[in-house]
């Protein structure tokens, strides 16, 4: 039989179609329950989903999307919720989605945003979301693209991604973001050397944080010596170099000329007609990983691949075969 050289979406069912109701009309329960739904690793929930995603992206793009990064213990947080204040009594409405590490030894996490955040918890134009990163590189769970989607086709304005921490492979999270800022603890010295040139690279903006009262020289001396770090490597963009502000999310200092930088970087976006450019290789690069994810998924759920698995594993740990050799069984078996 000839196959169809166009494809469509599979139909979802009444309930996911209500689902779908619910956030276009920007219902918060709906939108929890969405996310749910796709963060669910069951075959049948991941047909679902992936069809609600497909339904609602005409309705997405919008919002400015927003990934922030920053060490254990710099505020991202308390940040995320001075920030997300500031933009609801603009008027915008703000979603934040906030990951969580995942324990590598029970798979748990703390998911505890809300407690975190729970001034902005409280507003009607906020939504906070907690996801866990379940093991994934770049400090995003593996959703949060699909995520961020759904809460745009709810009709939020911008929306904040807060990563686990950063690393190396945190660069991930820029790929999905419009503005990738990174949060810098004061005390200039050492930190300096614990943030990697990849990140400074990546990075659309940095800010000091916690630069409060009686803190204000150290904020100073390391916002001149992040700025002179920037200046040693090169630009993310020929007509942007990532601006290195100072902010207090306590004392509330900083936060407007925050949003300020980010809007800049917007409106240069929009004006050069980059935005949907950008956007179009960030589908691109998603793709790629959803197909890798994809691939893996069906590998490991073959019943062939399963069965032989443990005899391999065991042959690996008698040194009586090697990985590569192992996997290449493996592959030629699952594509047999």
């Amino acid at each position: 039989m000839k196959q169809s050289t166009t494809f469509e979406p599979p139909p979802i069912s009444e309930a996911t179609a209500s689902l779908e109701a619910g956030v276009l009309a920007g219902k918060r329960r709906a939108l929890a329950k969405a996310i749910t739904l796709i963060e669910n690793t069951r075959a049948d929930r991941r047909a679902e989903a992936n069809g609600l995603v497909s339904r609602i992206l005409p309705h997405t793009g919008k919002a400015i999307r927003v990934g922030i990064s920053g060490v254990p213990g710099v505020g991202k947080s308390t940040f995320i919720e001075a920030l997300g204040l500031f933009l609801v009594k603009t008027g915008l409405k703000v979603a934040v989605l906030a990951v969580d590490p995942s324990s590598r030894i029970s798979g748990g996490s703390i998911l505890g945003d809300k407690v975190r955040m729970e001034y902005l918890a409280r507003e009607t134009n906020a939504f906070i979301r907690p996801s866990p990163s379940a093991g994934t590189l770049g400090g995003v769970a593996r959703r949060t693209r699909e995520s961020m989607l759904l809460c745009e086709a709810a009709g939020y304005d911008v929306i904040l991604i807060e990563t686990v921490g950063v690393g190396q492979s945190e660069i991930a999270v820029s790929e999905m973001v419009d503005f990738f800022l990174v949060l810098l603890l004061p005390n200039a010295g050492d930190e300096i050397q614990g943030i990697k040139k990849g990140i400074i690279e990546m990075a659309d903006g940095l800010v000091v944080h916690k630069a409060d009262s009686g803190n204000e020289d150290q904020a100073t001396q390391a916002q001149r010596h992040y700025r002179n770090a920037v200046n040693l490597v090169r630009a993310k963009r020929k007509d942007w170099r990532a601006p290195v502000l100072r902010a207090s999310s306590t004392e509330g200092h900083g936060i407007d000329k925050v949003w300020d930088m980010v809007s800049r970087h917007r409106r240069l976006l929009c004006e050069r007609n980059q935005l949907e450019s950008m956007r179009s290789a960030q589908m691109q690069r998603w793709f790629q990983t959803a197909l890798e994810e994809e691939l893996l998924d069906r590998f490991h759920e073959d019943p062939r691949i399963r069965e032989r698995l443990a005899d391999l594993q065991a042959r690996m740990r008698a040194r009586r075969l090697s990985p590569h050799h192992a996997a290449e069984h493996l592959v030629d078996l699952f594509l047999s």
